[in-house]
């Protein structure tokens, strides 16, 4: 029981740092931004392209990484949905984070036949229920902050359901998922007296 008790605390420990760490970035991206756009006189509207360009393309290595997370993104999605549209800036990233996911399946894709054989027992079990509860699973996982959804993406790709099948629910559990971190993070930025 003691033992149950310090792995949930080691858990909200290492999500509260987490959080603060994501917080403390977005904080420190907006300053280095104003910074610059006041020290070189350049509108908001000048770097939007770029903007959106370095949230897809971090978003996209972060998901790409199998297992470690990566919660970089999720500070450079903050500080970008704070001066441009969050809806657009969640559907960039939730685009690149589908796509970044392609590794994690792959990896169960090609890994079966090294890791995973017909042989092992409860692997029938496993394919069956994520053929059947497949993309409802992924859905939720993708949609969820805490657990890893790499898992998700080496299971769907050991039971060899169709990418598609993959790649859909991951974005459709990641698009509202973004929505949410952009305009959570936005809002508890505003929060902070001197933005």
């Amino acid at each position: 029981m003691i033992i149950v008790e310090q792995i949930k605390r080691k858990k909200w420990l290492r999500t509260t740092v987490y959080a603060v760490i994501i917080i403390g970035l977005s904080v420190g991206l907006i300053y280095l931004l104003r910074y610059l756009m006041a020290h070189f006189d350049i509108s908001v509207e000048e770097f939007a392209t770029t903007a959106y360009l370095v949230v897809f393309v971090t978003t996209l290595v972060s998901n790409a990484s199998i297992i470690v997370p990566v919660p970089i993104f999720a500070a450079i999605m903050i500080a970008a949905a704070s001066k441009w549209d969050p809806i657009l800036i969640a559907l960039i990233a939730s685009i690149a984070g589908t796509l970044g996911e392609i590794t994690g399946y792959y990896a169960g894709y090609l890994g079966k036949k090294i890791i995973v054989s017909e042989t092992t027992p409860g692997y029938e079990k496993l394919v069956g229920w994520m053929k059947r509860y497949g993309p409802l699973a992924i859905f939720l996982l993708s949609l969820q902050p805490i657990l890893p959804f790499d898992i998700a993406g080496l299971i769907a790709g050991a039971s060899r359901i169709p990418l598609w099948k993959f790649l859909l629910p991951c974005w459709a559990g990641k698009f509202p998922k973004y929505i949410v971190i952009c305009y959570f993070g936005f809002g508890l930025l505003h929060l902070l007296p001197v933005l």
